[in-house]
């Protein structure tokens, strides 16, 4: 069975009498987390309750997690068989583990599998199994997580700082988790977060030198937009992630521009954005209002969702993809202002 988001949290925390759960998706932070929580809740701490298994082993004689899973734990209770970085080649494991008499419980990680794939065709329709997808969270929904996540940090936020940071975090959990412990460690324990905690705290590495080289872009500034998208891309970023920032970009671009379209002023569009632009990119972010077009941003984000789209269905290498949809940006830009 898949399971929606409002069932997950309470699964884990008690997953019943499923004989295995698949955990998979594109965020690999959120996977982990998830499958952490989901260890801890079934084996208690107790290191012979926790097993895991080499996917290569298990890959190899299907019966394995089978067999682990009918094993009882040297001190009782539930086991739990775990494999990471699983493929749809763990089909025949998995179908065997869901054959088998338990009691334990097979986890399989994985990052994004296709629907037709067998491992998700293996599972999604039985019974005994749970099937958990885990794709980067967006607007209220992260904002949440954000909240809680810093709850437990001990820390708070107000809400202008939530929505700066749901505006920049979330495409990977473990990411996210190690930047909120950052700024918890910047404001010191019980303190509370101001947006400029979080600009000082976070803005900066691959997410700042992605905004500058965006920003740069969509303001014609083709050498420093290169420049910065090469810094991105050496300290980390993901090829899927700069074409995701560049279609929010434009999306932003879009609505501060039909603001002014409405008669608003440059000031008060770009004031009435949220979360709000980097004030050392808001410049850039005006120039760009000059430049571009409703149709025009219109027509960028129909070919970012192509790009996207590429980076998931052609063997082109996904850096050049976005590489290439940034340039784009630039060459429209430069266009604009020559003409």
């Amino acid at each position: 069975m898949k399971l929606d988001a409002r069932r997950i949290a309470g699964f884990i925390a008690d997953p019943g009498e499923v004989r295995v759960v698949l955990i998979h998706g594109e965020d690999s932070g959120l996977v982990r987390e998830r499958a952490e929580a989901l260890i801890a809740a079934v084996g208690q701490g107790d290191p012979f309750r926790i097993v895991e298994i080499p996917r290569d082993v298990a890959q190899k004689n299907a019966a394995t997690l089978a067999s682990e899973a009918a094993t009882q734990a040297m001190t009782g209770g539930r086991r739990i068989v775990c494999v990471r970085n699983a493929g749809d080649a763990m089909a025949n494991a998995a179908k065997e583990a869901l054959a088998g008499p338990g009691p334990g419980i097979v986890l399989i990680e994985a990052g994004e599998l296709k629907t037709t794939g067998g491992l998700r065709k293996a599972l999604e329709n039985a019974e005994a199994a749970a099937v958990i997808a885990c794709y980067p969270e967006r607007g209220a929904e992260l904002a949440g997580s954000i909240t809680r996540a810093l709850r437990e940090l001990g820390v708070t936020a107000e809400p202008a700082a939530v929505e700066w940071l749901a505006g920049r975090l979330g495409e990977d959990r473990l990411v996210m988790r190690r930047e909120l412990e950052k700024l918890a460690l910047y404001v010191g324990p019980g303190g509370r977060i101001a947006e400029e905690d979080a600009l000082a705290s976070i803005a900066e590495g691959s997410s700042l030198d992605l905004e500058t080289a965006l920003s740069s872009a969509v303001a014609g500034d083709v050498v420093l937009a290169d420049r910065a998208l090469e810094a991105a891309l050496a300290e980390g970023a993901a090829s899927v992630q700069i074409v995701r920032g560049a279609m929010r970009h434009i999306q932003r671009l879009h609505q501060a521009a039909a603001a002014i379209t409405a008669g608003a002023s440059t000031k008060a569009a770009v004031d009435g954005l949220r979360p709000p632009v980097f004030f050392k990119l808001r410049p850039a972010f005006e120039r760009a209002l000059g430049l571009w077009s409703l149709p025009a941003l219109e027509a960028a984000g129909q070919a970012l969702l192509e790009a996207e789209r590429r980076t998931k269905t052609t063997g082109m290498p996904d850096e050049t993809i976005a590489r290439s949809a940034v340039m784009a940006l630039a060459r429209e830009a430069v266009r604009a202002r020559r003409g």
